[in-house]
C-alpha cells in the first residue's frame, strides 16, 4: 500500500503566526431537571490550524502554492510545527531527559512509544507523539542519562528502541525530552491567492487538520 504521508515539514517561518490548537468534540444533552449529560465523541483532542496569517510576500505565496501542489492538496499528510506546543517542555525551556514519563521498565520490553502528558490535580491526558524531530531526543532510565549509542529512535513513528544491555530494568521509570511536529493535511481543496500590491499578497485562509499518520 503506498504511503499517504510525506516526511516533510510545512515551511517553519510561515507557521510561526499560525492560529489554532486542540479541538474537543463533546456531545451535550440538556435534561429536564436542568442537569447535563456530557459525552466525549473522541478519546482525545484533534488539532486544527489556519496558517494563512503567515503569508505576506509573493515569495510566501509561491512557497505555499508549491507545497500545496507537492502534497496533492489534502492527498498526502505532512509535518507541521505547532507555534506553541512543539516540545516536551513548556515554551522557552529546552527539552530535558526528565520531562515526560513514557513507560516503566520490566526487564524485557525494549520498545517504548514517545508521549506527552497534559494534566493537573483534576485529571490528565496522555498524547502519543508519532512525529518527533530527529536528533532532539534525550532519555533517562531511573533518572540516569542514557547515552545516544544505547537506543535508537524511529522519527516516523515515535518509537524508541533500547539496544542489548540497555533494556530498562523492572520498575525503572523511562523518561524523555524531545521536540516534535504534528501530522496534518490540508483541510481544503483550493488555495485562494490574492495579490494586494507589488511583491505583496496574502492567502486569507490555509486550513490544516491533524491526522493519524
Amino acid at each position: 500500500m503506498p504511503t499517504t504521508f510525506h516526511e516533510v515539514r510545512f515551511p517553519l517561518r510561515l507557521s510561526l503566526t499560525t492560529s489554532g490548537g486542540p479541538v474537543r468534540r463533546v456531545d451535550i444533552v440538556n435534561l429536564s431537571n436542568g442537569r447535563e449529560v456530557r459525552n466525549a465523541r473522541f478519546f482525545g483532542s484533534r488539532r486544527a490550524y489556519d496558517a494563512g496569517s503567515g503569508v505576506r510576500s509573493v515569495a510566501d505565496l509561491y512557497e505555499v502554492l508549491d507545497f500545496f501542489e507537492a502534497r496533492g492538496g489534502g492527498l498526502y499528510g505532512f509535518r507541521f510545527r505547532d507555534p506553541v506546543d512543539w516540545s516536551s517542555a513548556p515554551p522557552g525551556i529546552a527539552p530535558d531527559r526528565l520531562d515526560q514519563v513514557i513507560g516503566t521498565g520490566d526487564g524485557v520490553t525494549a520498545v517504548f512509544q514517545l508521549a506527552k502528558t497534559y494534566g493537573d490535580a483534576g485529571g490528565g491526558f496522555r498524547r502519543e507523539i508519532a512525529k518527533p524531530v530527529a536528533g532532539s531526543l534525550v532519555l533517562a532510565v531511573g533518572g540516569v542519562a542514557v547515552g545516544p549509542g544505547q537506543f535508537s529512535l524511529d522519527a516516523t513513528t515515535g518509537r524508541v528502541t533500547f539496544g542489548p544491555g540497555a533494556v530498562p530494568a523492572a520498575g525503572a521509570a523511562v523518561t524523555a525530552g524531545f521536540e516534535f511536529d504534528v501530522p496534518v493535511r490540508f483541510d481544503t481543496e483550493r488555495i485562494d491567492i490574492s495579490l494586494q500590491a507589488f511583491n505583496a499578497g496574502r492567502i486569507p485562509t490555509i486550513p490544516l487538520v491533524e491526522i493519524m499518520p
